[in-house]
């Protein structure tokens, strides 16, 4: 299933690469990959979807969870984001690259942030 490497080894450095859909000449400084492109666009997505949840229902409905904190729903993105990054970062470090277990476990602990926190 993960057999194929799509990581650039050290004997293609120099090497011209085919262009693809996210290689906009404005941001060539970056290592624009489609996973790249899938996270900011999942973040303003989250940001868009907060705002206007925001505009209809004013307010955030604060409430109590498991901390003791008055939290509301950006607070909960907030605190589901910044936990999904430590998440990722700890299994690179500690298992490997195969990242979908830790997105599994990431879409859990955010759902369950959102229900008790």
């Amino acid at each position: 299933m993960f057999t194929k490497l799509h990581a650039a080894t050290w004997g293609e450095v120099g090497k011209a690469k085919e262009k693809g859909l996210f290689d906009f000449d404005l941001f060539s400084w970056m290592a624009w990959t489609w996973q790249t492109a899938a996270f900011f666009i999942f973040i303003a997505l989250c940001i868009t979807v907060m705002f206007i949840w925001e505009k209809k229902a004013p307010g955030g409905s604060p409430r109590k969870g498991i901390l003791g904190l008055d939290t509301t729903r950006g607070d909960r993105l907030f605190v589901s984001l910044l936990g999904s990054a430590f998440i990722h970062l700890a299994w690179l470090g500690l298992i490997g690259s195969i990242l979908w277990v830790a997105t599994i476990i990431c879409v859990i602990y955010a759902i369950a942030v959102f229900k008790f926190v």
